[in-house]
């Protein structure tokens, strides 16, 4: 064993005891970034070459900085974001929302289809959608400045046509004609503030975590957008909490003109996103 990866397996202790979630992966990632390696070439770092910077990294992992801060870079499905203060850190988990979407969009043989992203953050849904549909207009709006100022960067050369507002009010130029609508919105209730992981609660923006004391108040909104933006037949994906399965598929009922509203599992086989589909007249 070299002295790089002595020092990851310190690392990765020291990463456990402060209850980071996956510390091996961590310690090796911070490894990777400092020396300037992948993941799979830690072992060929020489032992001359190992940068003490390591140990200034793990400290900040330790304290629950997280690790996408750190490195500058996020990776969603195919993609590499440029991540950092002021922005929602995308998380695995959506990355079976987008996966549901993708196939939803398939299914619809469209020829261009249109797809708007509500509340985009680091554009990374939006992203995904352009590159794996290859033919869509995805459309992305986010309203913090600070989040854009990474959005930006992300979209920047891409298909995705981003722009700066409400969600709840974005896109009037595109009423009654989008294929699908897909948001990952603020959904986590006030009351469970000192419940949420250290690295989303103390470094995401609370604009992208809270939404009323249940959690909903954006998404009963969206609803609304949702129904104006979509053409008849076309289909809306809302990304939730696991523990309100149930409860976003009743938002969107058959009485304000949606069909075939359900709850879906994420890989872990908990309640992740609802979808539902405009009703036809």
């Amino acid at each position: 064993m070299n002295l790089l990866l002595a020092e990851v397996a310190q690392a990765t202790q020291r990463l456990a005891d402060a209850g980071v979630p996956s510390p091996r992966t961590d310690a090796e990632e911070l490894a990777a970034f400092v020396h300037g390696v992948k993941r799979g070439e830690l072992h060929s770092v020489k032992d001359s070459d190992f940068d003490a910077r390591y140990w200034e990294v793990t400290a900040r992992r330790e304290a629950r900085e997280p690790l996408q801060h750190i490195t500058g870079r996020a990776y969603f499905r195919y993609l590499e974001l440029q991540v950092g203060p002021g922005v929602f850190v995308p998380r695995p988990e959506t990355e079976s929302v987008v996966g549901w979407a993708i196939d939803a969009v398939r299914a619809m043989d469209v020829v261009e289809p249109c797809i708007v992203d509500l509340c985009t953050g680091s554009g990374a849904i939006a992203l995904a959608l352009a590159q794996e549909v290859p033919r869509s207009r995805v459309y992305a709006v986010e309203l913090s400045e600070d989040a854009l100022r990474w959005t930006r960067k992300n979209v920047e050369g891409s298909r995705v046509e981003l722009r700066q507002g409400d969600a709840l009010t974005a896109f009037p130029d595109l009423d009654g004609q989008v294929d699908l609508v897909i948001t990952n919105p603020p959904y986590i209730p006030l009351t469970e503030w000192e419940y949420v992981a250290p690295e989303a609660r103390d470094y995401d923006p609370d604009l992208a975590l809270f939404s009323g004391e249940d959690g909903l108040d954006l998404i009963r909104g969206l609803e609304r957008t949702a129904h104006r933006l979509l053409r008849p037949g076309g289909v809306v994906v809302v990304e939730h909490a696991d523990t309100q399965g149930g409860q976003v598929p009743w938002i969107f009922t058959e009485e304000r003109g949606w069909a075939d509203a359900a709850d879906h599992p994420d890989l872990n086989k908990r309640p992740r996103f609802a979808t539902a589909r405009k009703a036809l007249p």
